[in-house]
């Protein structure tokens, strides 16, 4: 039987990709894993059958036979071992490529999530004019260090692996703030990530959920 994952029945994205069920779907695309999809709502989502699977009410879940797993970092990295594809064989070259997964989630995104609330959530709040400067200098100052690692490789670590598909998929959250321009190497690799074969897999697939 082919794994199940849950993802928005209506992403709040509108299908732009930012749902963390892409990173999922993008993850199981590159190792040529089938899966199916199981569609839940807001609602849903606190009910008692969704909160076994993920205690915080969130998405997305992976369930495998009796195995049920939560929180992105940790489904891609199951996927990453039990497949082919996304971690090097060497064995070094795997333990760099898996703290890569964990600096794009631990080091990167927080910033990145903190921008999102202030300009989104927080946009009419009276403090909002004050503080949002200061969390876009805290995104930059990531920034700045991950483009200065990157330098005008293609991947942060030799071959491409779940390291990129995490920082990737990071960084996109960045795009309509305009930031990520401001770093040309930084922006030219998330454009390598998201001209693979299985990312357009991934992303189309979670948009015809939102376009149908």
């Amino acid at each position: 039987m082919p794994p199940t994952i849950t993802a928005f029945d209506r992403s709040p994205d509108g299908g732009k990709g930012l749902a963390r069920d892409t990173r999922v779907r993008w993850a199981l695309e590159e190792v040529g894993q089938p899966y199916e999809v199981r569609l839940v709502s807001f609602q849903a989502m606190k009910e008692p059958a969704h909160l076994a699977l993920h205690p915080f009410g969130q998405i997305p879940t992976y369930e495998e036979g009796d195995l049920a797993l939560f929180e992105t970092g940790s489904i891609v990295l199951h996927i990453a071992e039990r497949h082919a594809g996304l971690l090097p064989d060497d064995t070094n070259a795997r333990a760099r490529a898996i703290s890569w997964m964990f600096a794009a989630l631990n080091t990167v995104e927080p910033p990145i999530l903190e921008l999102v609330t202030a300009r989104i959530l927080e946009g009419d709040k009276p403090w909002t004019k004050e503080r949002l400067p200061l969390v876009m200098d805290r995104v930059r100052d990531r920034l700045k260090q991950l483009a200065a690692r990157l330098g005008d490789a293609d991947w942060l670590d030799g071959a491409f692996s779940a390291g990129d598909l995490m920082m990737a998929s990071v960084l996109l959250r960045l795009r309509t703030s305009g930031i990520l321009d401001e770093y040309p190497n930084l922006a030219a690799y998330v454009a390598r990530g998201e001209a693979r074969p299985a990312y357009r897999r991934a992303f189309e697939a979670q948009r015809a959920v939102n376009t149908r």
